[in-house]
């Protein structure tokens, strides 16, 4: 990627163990722009919930949507891994930066679960993860983004979002 070319805002989005972090960092070196897991930028306060196996509320999740959102509005690129699982978490994000697009990685419940399952030191239980499918809304289609199965290479699912994002981003 040249420096003369467009450096886009990329939410790569999805429930727990979909892959966001995998994918998001892939992404981020192709396209040579930073890297932000967005669970680094929830308060201690959320992070203690979802360890204790308490789902986060609409009410937990907002200082941590704006502060995903200051690092988009911050950016001349960047790929950000974060669930945005609801549209008016997006619509959030779209507020601090218009231009963000997304990729949802979604796969079914049996997939997401043995991934879960398989997951070390990670503070968010595989037992929240019904929770999250059942507060999950797919992308619109005036959304910007893709939806990607998850059930497919790390390398594939990067490639068909980097063709995608070349293609409609640019």
């Amino acid at each position: 990627m040249t420096d003369a070319a467009p450096r886009p805002l990329i939410v790569v989005m999805g429930v727990s163990a979909a892959g966001k972090s995998s994918i998001g960092h892939e992404m981020a070196r192709a396209l040579e722009v930073s890297f932000v897991d967005a669970d680094d930028l929830h308060p201690p306060e959320n992070v203690a919930k979802m360890a204790a196996g308490v789902a986060l509320d609409d009410h937990d999740r907002g200082p941590w949507l704006d502060a995903v959102g200051r690092q988009l509005a911050q950016s001349t690129g960047v790929v950000i891994a974060c669930s945005a699982l609801k549209r008016a978490y997006r619509d959030r994000l779209r507020l601090s930066a218009p231009s963000v697009i997304f990729v949802h990685l979604h796969g079914t419940h049996d997939v997401l679960a043995t991934r879960a399952a398989k997951r070390k030191d990670h503070f968010m239980p595989p037992t929240l993860l019904l929770s999250q499918l059942d507060t999950l809304e797919r992308l619109g289609t005036d959304e910007a983004g893709i939806e990607i199965d998850v059930d497919a290479p790390v390398d594939e699912i990067t490639g068909t979002a980097l063709e995608w994002v070349d293609a409609h981003a640019r």
